[in-house]
């Protein structure tokens, strides 16, 4: 394994094994950069996000974008969803979970039906769109808000693709191993949550 990709792994063990996310309530939800800055700040959104792209790119073909439209697209309804009925329960468990489903995903390199995955994805989506819908309401320049964790999701999602297509000649492992990684921090997750 070269430098880069230890580097790489080790940035991501040492991410997997930080502390509880700042996903939630008590953090600035105003304008466009705080909403950039959110999902990179919890780590739960962080794996989630790149399990979608790392998933995304071990299927190939349409559900390159086709996973990722649906987490996003779901995103957006969750956090309406949250706007109108803030009172869903198990929220924080669903997103947990999400990051231990989509990690063993990724490290057992699932190939599932289309509809399967986006179903997956779609309803993962939901739930950190859901959470984030908690956050905005009342928030100044919510809008602006929404607009960057929007973007900082297509960013995380990219991530994970890239990762995924670029390790597939040399690292064909490393996708899986850091899907392990995932799926263990969702573990951890789920047992704090």
């Amino acid at each position: 394994m070269n430098k880069p990709t230890a580097q790489f792994l080790i940035s991501f063990i040492l991410l997997g094994i930080s502390s509880a996310a700042f996903a939630h309530p008590g953090h600035d939800v105003s304008g466009l950069s705080a909403g950039m800055m959110h999902p990179f700040r919890g780590f739960d959104h962080l794996l989630a996000m790149g399990a979608v792209g790392l998933w995304a790119a071990q299927n190939g073909g349409r559900k390159i974008g086709l996973l990722p439209a649906a987490f996003m697209l779901m995103m957006v309804v969750g956090a309406k969803c949250a706007l109108i009925y803030p009172f869903l329960p198990l929220i924080e468990s669903g997103i947990a979970a999400s990051v231990l489903v989509l990690g063993v995903i990724t490290a057992l390199s699932l190939k599932l039906s289309a509809r399967l995955s986006v179903a997956i994805t779609a309803l993962f989506g939901f739930f950190h769109g859901y959470a984030h819908g908690l956050e905005m309401s009342g928030a100044i320049e919510a809008e602006a808000y929404a607009l960057g964790f929007l973007a900082a999701t297509v960013v995380l999602h990219l991530a994970g693709i890239v990762v995924g297509i670029t390790t597939r000649a040399r690292f064909v492992r490393l996708p899986q191993m850091l899907g392990a990684i995932i799926a263990a921090s969702g573990l951890w997750l789920l047992s704090t949550s």
